[in-house]
């Protein structure tokens, strides 16, 4: 766990670099419920300012998933890239996904829990495999003609009723 922690009290007011290759054990240090297996390489990069540290991460690499459909193995390509903005502030909590409080005491910052919070919400909560990816079009495409076209169907079905008594006078 100490290979994704960056002491950020030892490091100068400019932007620095850190690449880290992640693989099998480090879904096993910190979790293994979205992703348990994969190859990513990523490259952060830490700007350090008087009153705040902006971290840029971009992830890319290969998640070992199974399909849900068939049980087979494959891979899944991620390609990310996330801006977290650690603020100083009395005390230390989250505000946003992207702006995180921090005291000025704090020593340092483990990366290592936003790669893997970055790598598991590129997963699909649907894993299938990539030769039914034209099938999970077609199936979006479904839904999405069959409740615009009951949509509309609602509408020409809503008639106010006060026009429909002044078409009785007609």
């Amino acid at each position: 766990m100490r290979e994704f922690a960056v002491n950020i009290i030892g490091l100068s007011k400019k932007a620095h670099l850190f690449n880290y290759h992640l693989e099998k054990g480090f879904f096993e240090k910190y979790g293994t419920e979205s992703v348990s297996d994969g190859r990513f390489d990523v490259e952060v990069i830490l700007d350090k300012k008087e009153t705040f540290l902006e971290v840029d991460f971009k992830i890319s690499g290969q998640a070992a998933l199974v399909c849900d459909r068939t049980l087979e193995p494959f891979d899944y390509p991620v390609n990310e890239t996330h801006k977290v903005v650690f603020k100083y502030g009395e005390e230390a909590r989250e505000i946003s996904d992207e702006i995180v409080i921090i005291t000025r005491d704090q020593d340092s910052i483990d990366l290592g829990q936003y790669l893997y919070e970055f790598i598991a919400l590129a997963i699909p909560m649907k894993k299938l495999h990539p030769r039914f990816a034209n099938e999970a079009t077609e199936d979006l495409k479904m839904v999405y003609t069959t409740s615009q076209s009951e949509t509309e169907e609602q509408e020409n079905d809503s008639v106010d009723p006060r026009w429909e008594k002044l078409k009785k006078l007609k």
